[in-house]
């Protein structure tokens, strides 16, 4: 086979992204060969837990599964100092592993990548970033992650305010003192729910404005769980198989029953002994038919709205932060720490704003509902364009100029999340049509890199350059994500899951609900069977 020279401007690959996905890619890849250059937009390595720096920001995936298991070695010698870790010690875990396996040396830093263009003449990917640099590559691997786009609201006057205002996803990297402030928080999803308690702690005074209550279990955080940590110390060939085929990417017992077919006293202790526990989805997984059967999703939802007006002493404030509407775990649920508990303080007030409306934001605070609330700082705890949203905002362009964004209008149409026809040689890690958001986002990422990396060994053993999704093949898989979400409430709740959140953005369901276990296994047939669905091609004698 006939390969260009590699350089630092003619890698076999570029990546893109230093969180989880691009750090493991860059490792791996380099493992098999290729020359890699990797290029972050942050000043450090981190992804997610560069830039996620908000007061409470921790996973709420516990970190013993929320870290890399393609080593032994390090998952034995990093010792977490809690079970849900907080953003300072994932990010200094992933700046270890930076320097563990010498990886910085291929990471170019502070610059983002504007653009990637495939070359029809040549088979490669143009790669320009903001530094002015310009990057020639046979392979572009995107580990932008699934939720790097903030998102901030259309308000009316949003950037009128005359205080300083944050995002809970761009937070600044020295601290900030609310102390003494008047604080709104606009957003209760997950980031909101893990930053009031704390704000609440520090400011004068704090106002939430709601639009959605979410579904929030108790994290009951503490010390990192020692039956989990001993399996992965004693037998960790099992554990790691155990999860990486489990249905989310956690140890888990499946449930084999339904919420129906037991009684109502065998149920409500069942949730109770779950709740206690604090694990995501803890409830949510008590019985099978949650996510599947409105009657049986409604009595985990009850159960939850009953705990919810036990802590909350307000009866109306009680009643605003009560989810109803929707289906229990449609929306990303939530860990949180004293949330509840929070609304009690006699420094936070509760806005219903689907009762009092936002009408706009003003230099020194919010109007809704006629109210005027003065304001010293504004937090937009308002998510982001998910999953499609990191994608899209670099300008990449496949087969006769095509833009991804154009390919996608109606909704991203790819082959196993991992590859989209007309753009050959691009793969995305986690992308929409994959468990991804709906699983242990570690676990799927080492799943996707590994399979990725075997596919490029593969092209390279039998002299082959280009590889591409078949148009018809990825109309199957995206047709097949879609009716597996059907047979789920998910599609009816208007969420991330759904871009929802977006305006003008198309709904469809973005993840695929198969279950890493069974995404994996299909994954593994296609590659034992020679990649149907796939176009090999050889490259032209030039």
């Amino acid at each position: 086979m006939t390969t260009p020279t590699s350089g630092p401007d003619r890698p076999d690959a570029v990546v893109v992204g230093a969180g989880f996905a691009g750090l493991y890619a860059l490792h791996l890849l380099r493992q098999r060969g290729l020359s890699v250059r990797l290029f972050e937009a942050g000043d450090d390595v981190g992804g997610t837990w560069y830039w996620n720096r908000y007061p409470g920001a921790r996973c709420d995936i516990e970190s013993i599964f929320y870290s890399y298991s393609f080593d032994e070695d390090l998952k034995r010698e990093w010792q977490w100092s809690e079970r849900y870790a907080a953003q300072p010690e994932i990010l200094a875990y992933l700046q270890h592993v930076a320097d563990r396996f010498d990886l910085r040396r291929d990471i170019t830093l502070s610059t983002r990548v504007e653009s990637a263009h495939f070359d029809e003449a040549s088979d490669r990917w143009t790669v320009t970033t903001d530094a002015g640099e310009t990057v020639s590559a046979q392979h572009l691997v995107l580990g932008v992650g699934l939720l790097s786009s903030t998102n901030l609201p259309q308000i009316p006057g949003r950037d009128d305010f005359a205080g300083p205002t944050y995002h809970t996803g761009a937070w600044p990297h020295e601290p900030v003192d609310f102390s003494g402030q008047r604080v709104g928080v606009i957003g209760t999803g997950s980031s909101g729910i893990q930053l009031i308690p704390l704000v609440a702690e520090q400011a004068d005074q704090l106002t939430v404005f709601q639009r959605t209550p979410n579904f929030s279990l108790p994290a009951r955080n503490g010390e990192p769980d020692p039956r989990f940590v001993k399996r992965f110390h004693e037998d960790f060939e099992n554990a790691r198989e155990e999860l990486r085929n489990s249905s989310y990417g956690i140890l888990l017992e499946p449930p084999t029953r339904s919420a129906l077919e037991v009684s109502d006293e065998e149920r409500e202790a069942t949730y109770r002994a779950r709740w206690e526990e604090g694990t995501l989805t803890g409830i949510l997984q008590a019985y099978n038919d949650h996510v599947r059967n409105h009657e049986a999703n409604h009595h985990a939802a009850e159960f939850v709205r009953a705990r919810i007006a036990e802590m909350v002493d307000d009866p109306q404030v009680a009643d605003d932060l009560t989810p109803r509407g929707y289906a229990y775990g449609t929306k990303r649920p939530c860990l949180d720490t004293d949330y509840y508990a929070t609304y009690n303080r006699d420094n936070v007030t509760l806005v219903n704003v689907r009762r009092d409306p936002i009408e706009r934001i003003t230099a020194s605070g919010i109007v809704a509902g006629g109210v005027r609330h003065e304001l010293d700082a504004l937090v937009f705890a308002t998510g982001y364009d998910a999953m499609t949203g990191p994608l899209l905002g670099i300008d990449i362009r496949g087969r006769g100029g095509v833009r991804l964004a154009d390919k996608w209008a109606e909704g991203p149409v790819t082959y196993l999340g991992i590859s989209t026809a007309g753009f050959p040689n691009m793969f995305m890690i986690c992308g929409p049509g994959s468990p991804s958001a709906l699983s242990n986002a570690v676990v799927s990422i080492e799943q996707h890199v590994e399979w990725v990396a075997d596919l490029l060994t593969h092209l390279r053993e039998s002299d082959t350059e280009v590889v591409e999704a078949e148009a018809g093949a990825e109309v199957e898989w995206s047709e097949h994500v879609q009716a597996a979400g059907r047979m789920t409430l998910y599609p009816e709740t208007d969420s991330w899951y759904m871009g929802a959140n977006i305006p003008g953005k198309p709904r469809v369901f973005l993840p695929y609900i198969g279950g890493v276990g069974h995404y994996r296994q299909h994954c593994a047939r296609i590659a034992r069977d020679g990649y149907p669905g796939f176009a090999l091609r050889r490259p032209a004698r030039r």
